[in-house]
């Protein structure tokens, strides 16, 4: 009985991990996804789903890892910051899944040059998400972890490069305002991917801090 209120350590890491095996696979699917909008190489509706099944998955992983932690008798770290950090992740696959319901919500038809960086961006972010979080179950991949953790940073800040840029061009040759007024709304939704991986690495560099 008190056996199974004390899991072995890994389960906890392993939980962590698969839910950010799944903020790739959906920032994966969303690259893709812009990146063959207006092109005619992918089948846009797919990969939407794609998205949505890889956020709904996520959902699954989460919940298994709360209903560990709520049963639980000791963490291999505090339990508030692997709660913490399941809910950062979920909400990057969230704003993940914005992106992907947006494009038939605003009828995009196809992707700018800046909204494919903004994913590539996005999905480089992502990769490093993923890194840094299966790197915490080993205390000696600390300086991996914040170099990851910078990386991110860097990731965000030229997300924001390229948001403000693309903004620029839409109000630049008087066209569509209302073209103008749904892709600026478009943007914004790619950079809250962004904005959110920038979030998760920063309760990552906090639990590095409370656990050195």
């Amino acid at each position: 009985m008190f056996s199974s209120l004390m899991p072995q350590r890994a389960e906890f890491y392993e939980l962590l991990a698969a839910h950010s095996d799944r903020v790739v696979a959906g920032a994966n699917a969303t690259l893709r996804l812009m990146n063959g909008l207006g092109v005619g190489t992918e089948d846009i509706s797919v990969l939407v789903a794609e998205v949505n099944m890889n956020e709904q998955s996520a959902d699954k992983i989460k919940a298994e890892l709360i209903s560990l932690l709520h049963r639980s008798f000791t963490t291999p770290i505090n339990r508030d910051q692997i709660h913490t950090l399941a809910i950062e992740l979920d909400g990057v696959l969230n704003a993940l899944q914005a992106v992907a319901n947006a494009i038939g919500m605003y009828n995009i038809q196809a992707s700018t040059a800046e909204s494919r960086e903004m994913a590539s961006l996005g999905a480089d972010a992502c990769m490093r998400l993923n890194r840094a979080v299966i790197a915490l179950a080993d205390k000696r991949r600390t300086p991996e972890i914040k170099e990851l953790c910078k990386e991110i940073d860097a990731i965000e800040s030229q997300a924001d490069r390229v948001q403000r840029k693309a903004i620029t061009e839409l109000f630049r040759d008087g066209g569509s305002v209302w073209n103008a007024m749904k892709m600026r709304e478009f943007y914004a939704l790619q950079e809250e991917v962004l904005d959110r991986c920038e979030s998760t690495a920063k309760t990552i560099e906090e639990i590095l801090i409370e656990n050195s």
